[in-house]
């Protein structure tokens, strides 16, 4: 039997809190700074994208995807006033052609308006949490069209040790996880990780500072507005005294691709990655560079040598990521990256470096460095590492020498890269 009395206290706390946030420009933590940001983070779009912007609250994001990217967006959310401050908004600013709200569950996106494939970009700023990241990363894929891109943000550990007040807070309110564990269930969901952005404080002034003056302009004479006051004012104090500790960090996320099955190499491999990489460079040397890194103990890290599998089951690609330095600081080197010639320009190279970067992620590895092709490897997040202050030491073309941050919540070291002694350089 159903107590309606507590039903009747659940509704009026869920109006009140509606009521408290009504009007705010925002939901969560952001910025149209962030926005920008993800959205190039994402890669290119057509010129007309279809966006899915989930959980899009009044909306801030979904206007600023229809204005700069001229994106196609329909705009899910349970709540219709937030949707009717939306169309609002869309209209006043001759966007009513190209938002499209729709009031829907974002756990329950089936029937004709949300085909599988029907989008370019699925987009959730801080509203994943409802169903959880797990759920959503897992079950909104099948939305993306091909090469299409996923961006979501969750809340997340910023510390490795967070303090009782800040752990109890969280244990009732959906308790986070770090940074690399949250990419590594992106991963293990099915996703390749794009990149990851750790959401700058200034994003969570954007949406506290209205909702601090809002708090303390409010009484509590509705119906459950009291306990709305009291939750608001816990979140807000939380949030001064223990921030540190907690944030918001974005993923931009894409399925991998079927075709291909990635994994780590195993002993049984040895001898048929020495084959692929003679074959792909037409010379041994790139396969016994494998196999001297392997030898090597300062540079070989278990798990960070990855192989992808063709339909057949035999061995298409190899990515090979080893410890190498930037002065005294760890970083990656990733080399080679070899396909075989069969399958080659068909992607199972990207594969296997989308999967080895993968895992480099989920260890919290922070900086991967290539020397490459400068037309191929920014497609994974490479920018050439002089921007960074860092350089090879010896001559090469500035473009050629690339870097990657995994971890833009770490410094990234200067200095001259130290490569194992078996790349002789």
């Amino acid at each position: 039997m159903t107590d309606t009395s507590d039903t009747s206290r659940d509704e009026s706390r869920t109006e009140a809190f509606f009521t408290l946030h009504h009007g705010l420009p925002r939901q969560s933590p952001g910025s149209d700074a962030t926005t920008r940001r993800l959205l190039d983070l994402a890669g290119p779009l057509p010129s007309r994208p279809r966006v899915l912007d989930l959980g899009c609250g009044p909306g801030r994001a979904a206007l600023l995807l229809a204005a700069e990217a001229g994106a196609e967006v329909t705009a899910v959310d349970l709540h219709q006033p937030f949707l009717d401050e939306l169309r609002a908004s869309a209209e006043a600013r001759g966007l009513g052609d190209r938002v499209h709200t729709v009031k829907a569950d974002m756990g329950g996106l089936t029937g004709p308006r949300f085909p599988a494939g029907s989008f370019d970009l699925v987009w959730s700023e801080g509203s994943a949490y409802c169903i959880g990241f797990d759920t959503a990363v897992r079950d909104w894929q099948r939305l993306l069209a091909p090469g299409g891109s996923l961006v979501v943000s969750e809340c997340v550990w910023t510390t490795g040790a967070p303090t009782a007040p800040a752990r109890d807070f969280w244990a009732r309110h959906g308790a986070p996880r770090t940074v690399t564990e949250t990419a590594a269930a992106a991963v293990a969901a099915g996703c390749h990780v794009l990149a990851v952005l750790v959401q700058p404080e200034s994003d969570w002034d954007e949406y506290y500072v209205p909702l601090a003056e809002r708090v303390a302009a409010a009484g509590p004479s509705a119906p459950g507005m009291a306990w709305a006051l009291a939750a608001t004012r816990e979140e807000l104090d939380m949030r001064r005294e223990h921030g540190a500790e907690y944030g918001y960090a974005a993923y931009v996320l894409r399925p991998a691709d079927p075709r291909w099955r990635a994994r780590p190499e195993t002993a049984a491999d040895r001898e048929a990655v020495h084959a692929l990489n003679t074959a792909a460079f037409g010379t041994r040397a790139e396969a016994d560079l494998v196999d001297a890194l392997r030898a090597d103990a300062g540079a070989w890290l278990p798990g960070l040598s990855y192989v992808v599998e063709g339909p057949d089951g035999s061995l298409a690609a190899h990515a090979l990521l080893t410890r190498c330095r930037v002065g005294d600081a760890p970083a990656l080197a990733l080399a080679p990256v070899a396909a075989a010639p069969g399958h080659q320009r068909r992607g199972a190279g990207g594969a296997a470096v989308r999967a080895v970067l993968d895992a480099a992620r989920v260890r919290g590895e922070a900086l991967v460095l290539v020397l490459g092709h400068p037309e191929y490897y920014p497609r994974f997040g490479f920018l050439p590492a002089s921007r960074y202050g860092i350089r090879p030491g010896f001559e090469v073309p500035d473009e050629a020498m690339m870097a990657l941050v995994l971890d833009d919540s770490a410094s990234v070291p200067t200095g001259t890269i130290r490569y194992p002694a078996a790349f002789g350089v």
